[in-house]
């Protein structure tokens, strides 16, 4: 199994573009209304005819739930949308970030408040991940008994990797060693759900800038929750100290973000609060893995 990256994808493509297939940052419209939750898969066209605008986009449903707006707490929207979403098959995805970590104790505190079913949470295992990494993933396991904690990888092991493309691919071509270890295997496990859950946060890059907390996503068809889209990554790092999430220990030293090793790289000066990626794929002209963007 050796796969290319699909130039198609890209974030520049011509106009006529399948919009199926492009990245939420380029595409109309984003957002859909709470209220009108499918009962199974939607199609490109079907979701088109009930985005609305983010100012609308939540709406008090039929079982008169309290407002919920980007102005609510983010614990506050993850409840909701797990009860909004109670008969949905949802899927969180993470790689075990301070943002994940976050998203994932807000999720057990609301399952455990409202008597809810065990939340899957994927990682895609890159098989590149730091030890502390791997230490954090059972860290998390062994503390919220009612997440289920999954595992992704791609078919393509470390070695097949070299054989076919060189000893540092990851080097030689970050992107493409990216779409193999992170992005074809979210491609292969996706596509049976309806409700994908993430960290995404508006202050982490320029392509995240305009995250809805709640939108369409045209690349794997399904709809796209981030509860922490709003917060600065000041409150993440203020949450998970006041109420003791795990959390990678590389974040006190010099590392914003954590990823796999060979593309991380500690920031001196920085701290656990600090919202940077500097420390990603250094010396390259990237910021983005390809997960939630086309690159």
């Amino acid at each position: 199994m050796n796969p290319t990256p699909d130039n198609s994808q890209s974030s520049e493509g011509s106009s006529g573009s399948d919009p199926a297939i492009e990245s939420t940052e380029n595409t109309e419209p984003q957002l859909v209304p709470l209220t009108a939750l499918p009962d199974g898969r939607m199609s490109s066209s079907e979701s088109a005819a009930m985005s609305e605008t983010a100012e609308t986009a939540f709406q008090q449903d039929e079982d008169s739930m309290a407002l919920i707006s980007e102005e609510s707490t983010p614990l506050e929207i993850v409840a909701w949308g797990l009860k909004r979403f109670l008969d949905q098959k949802k899927i969180m995805t993470t790689s075990f970030g301070m943002e994940g970590c976050t998203l994932i104790d807000m999720c057990s505190k609301a399952i455990e408040q409202n008597d809810l079913p065990k939340l899957q949470v994927a990682w895609i295992d890159t098989g590149f991940f730091f030890p502390e990494t791997y230490q954090l993933r059972e860290k998390l396991e062994a503390k919220y008994s009612n997440i289920e904690i999954v595992r992704w990888s791609t078919d393509v092991s470390v070695e097949q990797q070299k054989e076919t493309y060189g000893n540092e691919l990851w080097k030689n071509n970050p992107n493409l060693c990216c779409h193999i270890r992170k992005v074809v295997p979210m491609k292969e496990n996706i596509g049976g759900f309806d409700v994908w859950m993430t960290g995404l946060r508006r202050s982490q890059t320029e392509a995240r800038a305009k995250t809805p907390v709640l939108g369409w996503d045209w690349r794997y068809q399904l709809l796209k929750f981030c509860p922490l889209a709003t917060w600065t990554r000041a409150q993440v790092w203020q949450y998970v100290q006041q109420n003791e999430v795990p959390f990678n220990r590389l974040h006190l030293q010099n590392y914003p973000t954590v990823s796999c090793f060979h593309c991380t790289r500690p920031v001196p000066g920085s701290t656990p609060d600090s919202d940077a990626r500097d420390g990603r794929w250094e010396g390259k002209d990237k910021d983005e893995c390809g997960l939630h963007f086309s690159i």
